[in-house]
């Protein structure tokens, strides 16, 4: 395959994985109103990993060795765990408008966690920007909630932190595991320990929900939580993490546009405006200068090892 025609692919594929993610927040806000924030946040895990062992027997993927499996812990925290039980909570109370806003501080806070990770000065571009997207989301949440954040606010907020970490990790394992792998992995980790809190979450009525509400759930299990993630990986490794990652930009505001058409939600003027700053914020964080922290050599292989 020819150089360009491989970048235009990942470029596609980076675009469609965006436009899966954007879809997280509506799904979330469908599927907790019928199925509970522990079903609707835990139990998309234990769906997906029914997915997941199909496909890595197929595929034949080996296990994972005992030292990677720190970082898939610390993947499945974030990924696994925090973010869909945190946004499943906060979307029982919160419009998905708001939720884009804030959530669209991820890429900078993924970008923060990767730089610490690799050893790296974040440079004063990098906290200028950190400060006026986080002040933008702030400013915000406070408007929207009468002058004091509400308690789904910090829930976003702290599933903004710990994804961001997570993301962060899975990005340097994934130079060993593989790209998806690392989600696949974690999905597994994770898994075993969601049967039991959601089994005793089922409910009898819950059979009877709608179809929207049921292919939201199924959604977020199958898409959200793992095709999603491959379409995604899969692109920056063949259009390039630098290239692929600035569709990044568009996610806030296709959650804006899809909460406004399936959800019928009416978005204002404030909150496109608080976007376009926070999007403008998170394009200045994640092109700052960084520089290398002077470490010893002899120490630093002796951390890797």
């Amino acid at each position: 395959m020819q150089k360009d025609t491989r970048e235009k692919i990942g470029l596609l594929l980076g675009v469609l994985g965006v436009i899966c993610f954007s879809l997280t927040l509506p799904s979330t806000s469908i599927a907790v109103e019928y199925f509970g924030t522990t079903v609707a946040g835990l139990g998309r895990t234990v769906l997906a990993a029914i997915l997941v062992v199909v496909v890595l027997i197929v595929r034949k993927e080996k296990l994972p060795s005992l030292r990677h499996f720190k970082s898939l812990l610390m993947v499945a925290f974030g990924a696994v765990l925090g973010f869909p039980l945190l946004t499943s909570w906060a979307m029982k109370s919160l419009p998905v408008s708001h939720g884009a806003v804030e959530l669209a501080l991820l890429p900078l806070a993924t970008a923060g966690f990767a730089m610490f990770r690799a050893g790296e000065r974040p440079s004063l571009k990098f906290w200028i920007s950190s400060i006026m997207g986080s002040a933008a989301v702030i400013m915000y949440a406070l408007h929207l909630g009468f002058g004091q954040l509400q308690f789904a606010d910090l829930a976003l907020l702290t599933a903004v932190f710990i994804l961001g970490l997570s993301y962060a990790e899975g990005g340097v394992l994934a130079r060993e595991l593989g790209s998806w792998q690392v989600i696949a992995w974690a999905i597994i980790i994770g898994a075993p320990f969601f049967i039991i809190p959601v089994g005793l979450s089922l409910t009898a009525d819950m059979l009877h929900a709608p179809l929207q509400a049921w292919v939201s759930l199924i959604y977020l299990s199958v898409v959200s939580q793992f095709l999603a993630y491959v379409a995604w990986y899969s692109g920056m490794a063949m259009g390039g993490i630098a290239r692929v990652s600035q569709v990044q930009y568009l996610q806030p505001f296709l959650m804006i546009l899809f909460a406004t058409i399936f959800l019928g939600e009416s978005i204002t003027l404030f909150t496109l405006v608080i976007a376009i700053i926070v999007v403008f914020s998170v394009v200045l964080g994640k092109n700052a200068s960084v520089s290398k922290k002077e470490v010893h050599t002899q120490e630093m292989m002796n951390k890797d090892a």
